[in-house]
C-alpha cells in the first residue's frame, strides 16, 4: 500500500484535514459551512486534496436542495502508530485516520533497561500488531517517555527516572526503523491530548491533566494547545515541594511531592507498614508477592483496610495541596486525573478534591470539575497518534 507522502499545502487544507479526522466523513456543504470559505475556493481546496490521495469521496451526502454533493473522508488507508512508555510498562497502538484504535498491546517493561533494550520491545510488538492485518504500514508515528523532551528534536533531557536516555535520539532512530514521520512528547502531555481528543476533555480549551504513575505530572492545555515550555519541562509539578527538609526524592533535592507520593512512594510506604504490623491485609500480600505495588494498596483499600485507605488520603491532599496552588494560578477549566495509580479510583479523587476546593479561591473551584479520566490506558497511545496526526495535517 502507498504510505502518506503529501501533506497539506496551506492551512485551509490542513483544517479541512483536521476536521475530517475529528468529525468524520462530511460533505462539501458542511465543510464549507466550518472553515468559512467560499463555494468555489472550498471546491479547489478539495480538488487538491483528491488528488494528493489524503481524501476520498465518500457516497452521496443528504441533500440540501439542488443536487447532491458527495461526502468526503480521510484516505481509509492512512495509519497511525502511537507507542506510550511507561516507566514499567509499554502500550502500542495502531489507529484509523480518525484515530480509533484497530488494535492495542501492552506488556509490563522496564524503562531503565535503556533506550535500546526498550525500543527491540517496542519493535517486536509493532511487528505483532503488523502481523494481526490491522496496517501493513504507517503513516507516523508518536512516542511519549516518562520524563522532560527537547520537542523540536524529540530527544529525552535528563530523565530522572530514565537512566541511559539523557540525549538519545529517539524522533531519528524509531524514524529510521519505522519508516514514517516520527514525534516524540512527554507521556503526560500525550495522556492530556488523548483525553482532549476521544475522552472527558473533548469540550474543554483549558484544563490540566494530572498523571499519577510511577510518578506524577501534568499536562497542560491551553486554548485547546499544548503548554510546553521554552524548554519542554512545562508541568513536571512532581518535583514541586510539598515539605521543606522532606524526604530525599529521584531528582536530587528533598520533599518533593514524588518523593511522598505516586506509584513507587505508595508501594515503599505500604511496604514499610506491612512490615511494621500496621496492615494485616498489606503483610499477607507482601508475604505472597515478595513486595507490593500500588495495585495491591488499591485492592487493600477496596477490601476495607485501614492503613491502605490511610496512605491513599494522605497522598491525595498532598498531591490536592499542589493542584490547589496550580488551579489558583491558572483558572482551568478541568482537572482530569489519570495514570496508573487512579486504581485508587474515588478514595484518591475524593481526598484531592476536599484540598483542592478547601485551598483554592472559591472563584476559581466555584464550576471546577475534578475527573477521573475516561480512557485508561487508551489516553497515552490515543494522544500519540493525535500528536503525529496533528504534525502531518500541517501545512508542509
Amino acid at each position: 500500500m502507498r504510505r502518506m507522502t503529501a501533506r497539506p499545502a496551506n492551512a485551509h487544507q490542513a483544517r479541512l484535514l483536521r476536521l475530517l479526522r475529528d468529525s468524520g466523513p462530511n460533505s462539501r456543504a458542511q465543510l464549507g459551512d466550518e472553515v468559512e470559505l467560499s463555494r468555489s475556493k472550498l471546491a479547489v481546496e478539495v480538488d487538491r486534496l483528491l488528488e494528493t490521495g489524503l481524501v476520498v469521496a465518500d457516497g452521496l451526502a443528504a441533500s440540501r436542495g439542488g443536487r447532491r454533493s458527495h461526502n468526503i473522508r480521510l484516505s481509509p488507508g492512512l495509519r497511525f502508530l502511537g507507542i506510550d512508555i511507561g516507566a514499567t510498562s509499554v502500550d502500542v497502538a495502531v489507529t484509523n485516520p480518525e484515530l480509533e484504535i484497530l488494535g492495542h498491546l501492552t506488556q509490563p517493561m522496564d524503562v531503565r533497561e535503556g533506550p535500546v533494550a526498550v525500543f527491540e520491545q517496542v519493535l517486536t510488538m509493532v511487528g505483532k500488531l503488523r502481523d494481526s492485518g490491522v496496517a501493513e504500514g504507517f503513516d507516523g508515528a508518536g512516542i511519549g517517555v516518562p520524563g522532560p523532551v527537547r520537542y523540536p528534536e524529540g530527544v529525552p533531557v535528563a530523565p530522572p527516572i530514565m537512566p541511559g536516555w539523557d540525549g538519545f535520539p529517539v524522533r531519528e532512530a524509531l524514524s529510521q526503523e519505522l519508516g514514517c514521520p516520527v514525534m516524540v512528547d512527554n507521556d503526560v502531555n500525550l495522556m492530556a491530548l488523548g483525553e482532549q481528543q476521544a475522552g472527558v476533555a473533548r469540550t474543554t480549551q483549558d484544563f490540566f491533566c494530572v498523571k499519577i504513575g510511577t510518578g506524577i505530572g501534568c499536562g497542560v492545555v491551553v486554548g485547546g494547545e499544548v503548554h510546553r515550555g521554552t524548554t519542554g519541562s512545562a508541568g513536571d509539578v512532581g518535583h514541586i515541594q510539598v515539605e521543606p527538609e522532606g524526604r530525599q526524592c529521584a531528582c536530587g533535592n528533598r520533599g518533593c511531592l514524588e518523593a511522598y507520593f505516586g506509584g513507587a512512594a505508595l508501594a515503599r510506604d505500604a511496604e514499610e507498614a506491612a512490615r511494621e504490623g500496621r496492615s494485616p491485609e498489606l503483610a499477607s500480600r507482601l508475604e505472597t508477592a515478595g513486595r507490593l505495588t500500588a495495585a495491591d494498596v488499591a485492592a487493600a483499600g477496596a477490601a476495607g483496610d485501614g492503613t491502605a485507605l490511610e496512605l491513599i488520603r494522605v497522598g491525595g491532599a498532598r498531591t490536592g495541596q499542589v493542584i490547589a496552588g496550580l488551579v489558583s494560578f491558572f483558572n482551568p477549566g478541568l482537572v482530569v486525573i489519570g495514570g496508573g495509580v487512579t486504581g485508587l479510583g474515588h478514595t484518591l479523587l475524593a481526598s484531592i478534591r476536599t484540598q483542592v476546593y478547601r485551598q483554592s479561591l472559591p472563584l476559581a473551584t466555584g464550576n471546577l470539575p475534578i475527573v477521573l479520566g475516561e480512557l485508561g490506558q487508551a489516553a497515552g497511545v490515543t494522544g500519540a497518534a493525535r500528536l503525529i496526526s496533528d504534525h502531518l495535517f500541517s501545512p508542509a
